[in-house]
């Protein structure tokens, strides 16, 4: 059980209608709740110093916080985070379920343009900014580009034949440099020739095992005559110690062969890498929130991210749509307008018309 849900379980009634009162009080003005409103609203007839107290036990808990002096209370991040795991009651009307099911329109349709309305729509209904990522094609490559974005994040660029440019972003392998990133979309494109990421995924695979063989061909006599012997073999981080010192391909054979065995290593590392490159993916399942700094993917104070995958027939995570917001969003009317976006997407991608 996560620490939130054990706070709410602990909780009484009366703490509980006090918490859920002063959130819903504030995700619909954005204003501070006071006691006094609290105690004409309660179920239970109690005294605002009653509901004083019980706000003051909450704020103990790091779930309501007073933004002035003397005034009412709003929910912290936890708190909202909270209520949003625990309290929160989603229902989706009538009016928005037919709002987006005109945007999505027929199967038949093309997938940008619906993707194009579906944007569009959830931004209208929510009033918020949209997000939505298309589904990955897996058509025929022209160029390929990896940007680095930061230590742990990267930016492929793919320029499909068709003229179609994607962005996808993913956590590189650790060690990768700008320069690396370079050299290896260098190597894809030389051998890229209308090629699926699939076909050049599999491409490298071959690659990557055909240098294992020949490494391990030229290293038999050395590993046989006593010389050299392998550390973590078969695993990213095997080396070939030789004479039994820790250095990768030291003393001990003829300067030719060594260098061979070298140079055949660094490609075997490069090609694993690119390899790696091709089969990051991102996966994911139901919607998601992420409230405020929880929010790493914009890194906005106090931006709230509602999120949710759809699928293709296969039951494959193809793409994502969302919308993003204050934190104090409508959580209640935004989740499920999120929720059945994506699936009706989802629904639509799979249908027997449709035109990727």
């Amino acid at each position: 059980m996560s620490e939130n849900a054990q706070i709410l379980s602990e909780m009484n009634d009366r703490s509980r209608e006090v918490f859920r009162r002063v959130v819903e009080g504030y995700l619909g003005s954005g204003d501070p709740v006071g006691s006094r409103t609290l105690s004409r609203e309660m179920t239970e007839k109690v005294s605002a110093a009653t509901i004083r107290n019980v706000m003051q036990d909450l704020e103990f808990l790091g779930l309501l916080e007073a933004p002035h002096i003397s005034a009412g209370r709003i929910p912290t991040q936890q708190g909202l985070r909270m209520f949003v795991d625990g309290l929160l009651e989603a229902q989706l009307g009538d009016d928005d379920r037919e709002r987006i099911e005109a945007s999505v329109g027929a199967s038949e349709d093309d997938v940008t343009a619906m993707m194009d309305r579906v944007g569009s729509a959830l931004s209208g209904i929510t009033q918020g900014a949209s997000l939505v990522l298309a589904p990955k094609r897996e058509a025929p490559i022209k160029h390929i580009e990896f940007v680095s974005l930061a230590a742990d994040r990267a930016l492929v660029v793919l320029v499909f034949a068709d003229g179609h440019v994607e962005n996808r972003v993913f956590v590189p392998p650790p060690g990768q440099t700008p320069s690396s990133m370079r050299e290896a979309a260098n190597l894809l494109n030389a051998m890229i020739d209308g090629k699926t990421i699939p076909d050049l995924r599999d491409l490298m695979g071959a690659e990557v095992a055909a240098r294992r063989q020949e490494i391990d061909t030229l290293a038999h006599d050395l590993i046989e005559k006593g010389l050299a012997a392998w550390e973590n073999e078969g695993e990213r981080s095997e080396r070939l110690i030789v004479r039994g010192r820790a250095h990768l391909l030291d003393d001990g054979a003829e300067p030719d062969e060594l260098e061979r065995i070298r140079t055949l290593f660094d490609d075997l590392e490069r090609k694993r890498d690119i390899a790696e490159f091709l089969s990051l993916t991102e996966d994911g399942e139901g919607v998601r929130i992420f409230i405020g700094s929880e929010n790493k993917l914009f890194s906005l104070s106090g931006s709230s991210l509602v999120v949710s995958p759809y699928m293709n027939a296969d039951r494959k995570v193809v793409g994502a749509v969302g919308v993003i917001g204050p934190t104090r969003l409508n959580y209640g009317r935004i989740v499920p307008i999120v929720d059945y976006t994506a699936q009706l997407v989802g629904r639509m991608l799979s249908g027997p018309g449709n035109r990727g």
